[in-house]
């Protein structure tokens, strides 16, 4: 039993980045397959999606390949953890490598990326960032 899934599932991205895989699989759950589409939707990640294995769900996502100037996920943090949560205000959100990165935050409206959180006035739990 892993006492941090989201953890997990960034260093499982890290390394798989650094190795030069195209695909990381992983235990799913709802909150890491949102976390998934927010790295979709900001243009980190190809593909994600979710399937069974022997009756137990997985959640599989398709790395994008590596430019020439670098690689398309060059840092993942995990802020809030369980031993220390960490909380935010709308306008207290961190902006993420002068705005090049993405804070993913967890709103009481979903799982949103810090931009659009601080749009929509809502605070949260910062749960990573992604650069």
């Amino acid at each position: 039993m892993l006492s941090d899934p989201i953890a997990d599932m960034l260093t499982r991205l890290r390394n798989a980045n650094l190795v030069g895989r195209e695909r990381v699989e992983m235990p799913s759950s709802n909150v890491k397959v949102e976390i998934a589409r927010v790295l979709h939707e900001e243009g980190f990640v190809r593909a994600y999606g979710t399937d069974e294995e022997r009756g137990h769900p997985r959640l599989w996502i398709e790395l994008k390949p590596s430019t020439p100037d670098g690689k398309p996920l060059s840092g993942l943090r995990r802020v809030s953890r369980p031993g220390l949560r960490v909380y935010r205000g709308s306008q207290e959100l961190p902006r993420v490598r002068g705005g090049l990165g993405v804070a993913v935050v967890s709103t009481p409206k979903g799982i949103m990326t810090g931009r659009q959180a601080r749009r929509q006035h809502l605070g949260g739990e910062v749960l990573a960032e992604v650069w």
